[in-house]
């Protein structure tokens, strides 16, 4: 098994990359959070997950090991597969993605493309016990509208604002008016950043 895979990024795409390591270049399917932090990096370290198929090889790669463990946690579930973990991965944070689960809110696992209300419950039954419930701080309860923060989060980064920095900029707009739009948000956040 492949534990990682360190080298120059040769290609990015919102899904993909290309890491040119020893003169191989392998191929990492990732999701939309590993995307954003691999943006304008040259030497990358990534955590690989192998999935081997009579019909395809195929690596998925994680930026740190905690969206890893959350990617193997969720291919556990009956019904989930590589690419769904990947989508659910893309819509929620890691972090969120553990509030979310913790408290069994599954109408923000049903936002994301692809899960419906019944994988959604079983996602949260069977990895409520195995998550380990960060405590419930603002941080992680008020992403009451994912793709609003998500959309903005995305075009703070496009911007060249850092992810981190610009995350905490709108958990802070979205905690005192959850209503706003993602065009609101982003013009909030420019203030203050």
């Amino acid at each position: 098994m492949i534990e990682y895979v360190k080298g120059l990024v040769d290609e990015l795409t919102p899904t993909s990359v290309v890491i040119e390591c020893n003169g191989l270049g392998y191929l990492l399917n990732i999701s939309l959070n590993t995307y954003s932090a691999l943006s304008n990096q040259k030497n990358v370290k990534l955590y690989v997950y192998e999935v081997i198929r009579e019909d395809a090889h195929s690596l998925f790669g994680f930026v740190d090991k905690q969206e890893r463990e959350l990617f193997l946690l969720l291919i556990s579930v009956s019904g989930v597969g590589p690419n769904t973990a990947r989508m659910i991965l893309s819509s929620l944070a890691p972090g969120e993605l553990e509030s979310v689960i913790a408290s069994g809110n599954d109408k923000m696992l049903k936002n994301v493309k692809g899960i419906g209300a019944k994988t959604a419950q079983r996602i949260i039954v069977d990895l409520k016990d195995k998550i380990k419930g960060s405590p419930v701080t603002l941080e992680n309860t008020v992403q009451l509208n994912s793709s609003v923060s998500e959309e903005a989060l995305a075009a703070l980064v496009m911007l060249g604002f850092p992810q981190n920095v610009s995350r905490k900029c709108i958990t802070a707009i979205l905690s005192e008016d959850p209503a706003l739009k993602v065009e609101q948000v982003i013009k909030a956040a420019l203030k203050m950043l």
